[in-house]
């Protein structure tokens, strides 16, 4: 009797958990660029310093 990893050894390779990792990449940085563009349209005169904050905490809670 054969254990679960010969078994998982025959299966053929399936690219699925890069391609999920890919596509939730691809999320993050439409994302971020949603953002960009909320921020330059609502907010055109907050301070650099500020909007790249804001930007920061995104990224990083997107991160989590």
């Amino acid at each position: 009797m054969s254990d679960g990893n010969f078994n998982r050894a025959l299966l053929p390779h399936t690219p699925y958990h890069s391609g999920l990792a890919f596509g939730r990449q691809q999320m993050r940085v439409r994302a971020t660029r949603a953002l960009d563009q909320t921020l330059a349209a609502l907010a055109p005169q907050l301070p650099p310093d500020v909007a790249e904050a804001i930007r920061t905490r995104f990224a990083a809670a997107l991160r989590n």
